[in-house]
């Protein structure tokens, strides 16, 4: 994402996740700034999708622009969820058993599995489904990279593990995960050679296809 939370472009963000809707005069009066130089820094938000604005009618005059919050900017303010998430499933463990933990990750696969084959929109060559992929992972957090090491064998790299708190607890979770790489793919073998969970930079996936 090109913006980050810093400077005054972090202050307007801040100010609209506050008071939800706010004119550029409004802006300026609190940051004691010009409203050119506002727009400026408003241009910037609403061109990265974190910013939205909107006209509306005042009791007089001309519509006026009114900014809030765009739904990529929820990203950008902290959130919980890893800790809650990892102690609801040890919730879930102790009361019902391992068996319904690993359920749990099933059904979350098999969702998985039909959302990512829809938005494969029905490709079959390796070599575009491979890069496919990289690309849905990418939107979804994982910051992957796709290296082609020959037709048949592709290298995935992530960056980030969106899931990387309950992996560390449950490893289960990174085993449903390179399931879903195959899955999708329809893969020969998909090996996690590399995994955060473990300790490691970043995870890994070592793709291979059959040879045609």
């Amino acid at each position: 994402m090109a913006v980050k939370m810093a400077g005054t472009k972090s202050k307007i963000m801040h100010l609209l996740k506050q008071k939800q809707e706010l004119s550029v005069c409004d802006l300026a009066n609190v940051l004691q700034m010009t409203k050119m130089g506002v727009r400026k820094h408003l241009t910037v938000l609403i061109k990265d999708g974190l910013v939205h604005v909107e006209n509306k009618k005042g009791s007089v005059g001309r519509p006026v622009q009114i900014f809030s919050l765009g739904k990529r900017a929820e990203n950008l303010f902290p959130k919980n969820y890893g800790p809650i998430a990892v102690q609801f499933l040890k919730d879930i463990e102790e009361l019902y058993g391992e068996q319904a933990v690993i359920k749990l990750f099933e059904r979350r696969k098999t969702r998985l599995f039909l959302e990512y084959e829809q938005e494969m929109g029905g490709e079959t060559a390796r070599g575009a489904k491979a890069s496919k992929l990289n690309e849905l992972q990418k939107t979804r957090g994982y910051m992957s990279q796709l290296h082609k090491i020959n037709d048949a064998t592709y290298v995935l790299i992530e960056y980030n593990c969106p899931i990387f708190e309950v992996a560390g607890q449950f490893k289960m979770a990174c085993m449903r995960e390179t399931e879903l790489i195959k899955d999708v793919l329809g893969a020969d073998t998909v090996e996690r050679t590399m995994c955060r969970a473990d300790g490691a930079m970043h995870c890994r996936f070592l793709i291979q296809f059959k040879n045609m």
